[in-house]
């Protein structure tokens, strides 16, 4: 069975990829350069994940040309949702460590929250990339991260914290679901063409519900911390 062919990225698709591995590769530095191994075991475990997000970008985008035939295309599908899989059981495992050996600092506070959305935000660019449908979904989540992030830092300077609440919690699970359901729908269409549509419906039901758990999630963040917004200028 020969392989689909995958959307070649346009010169737009090739910028926005590369500023995004900037952005992780100077993160990533300036972490290191402030002495990444007197990190304790969970923040490692965090800050691993950012490591994995170029890797995963490599093999997940659609290069064009040349590149784009460097290394086959089931090997960059299976490699791609290996690399998302380890990335999110990551996210749980570095939770739980740092609750059982009592290592919950501020930095692995601030760090796990940007680590989750450089990582979703990645792999929604990498599939815009071929999905153009997938544009105004990543717009929406974006822009309500944006928003929720500018909050929080309103809210800091306050010297108030304002934790995840359980829409978010789900909001999060919904969209990382979403997109292993889409990566896994190119893995099994390589085994079973038809499995390739079924999974991809099931990733675009789950991404739905993703987004109206966004929207939802955002609102409610607003609405419940609305007293954080007053007097601020």
């Amino acid at each position: 069975m020969t392989s689909p062919e995958r959307k070649q990225a346009n010169p737009i698709d090739i910028s926005l990829y590369l500023f995004y591995i900037t952005i992780c590769v100077f993160f990533t530095h300036c972490l290191c350069k402030g002495g990444v191994w007197s990190l304790n075991l969970s923040n490692k475990i965090t800050l691993s994940r950012i490591f994995i997000i170029p890797l995963f970008m490599i093999f997940a985008f659609p290069l064009p040309g040349v590149l784009g035939t460097l290394i086959p295309y089931g090997v960059r599908c299976i490699v791609s949702l290996v690399l998302f899989v380890i990335a999110e059981f990551s996210d749980l495992a570095d939770g739980k460590i740092a609750r059982k050996l009592n290592q919950v600092t501020d930095f692995g506070k601030f760090l796990d929250p940007i680590a989750d959305k450089l990582l979703v935000s990645a792999a929604l660019l990498c599939i815009c990339a071929e999905r153009a449908m997938y544009v105004w979904p990543t717009m929406v989540i974006l822009i309500r991260e944006f928003a929720v992030t500018g909050l929080r830092l309103i809210a800091a300077s306050k010297g108030q914290v304002i934790a995840a609440g359980k829409l978010g919690k789900l909001k999060t699970g919904l969209q990382t679901g979403a997109i292993s359901t889409l990566l896994s729908a190119k893995v099994l269409g390589l085994i079973y063409a038809p499995l390739d549509h079924f999974f991809t419906i099931c990733g675009d039901i789950v991404m739905i519900l993703a987004v109206i758990m966004t929207i939802v999630s955002g609102i409610e963040y607003f609405v419940k911390n609305s007293e954080v917004l007053k007097g601020a200028k």
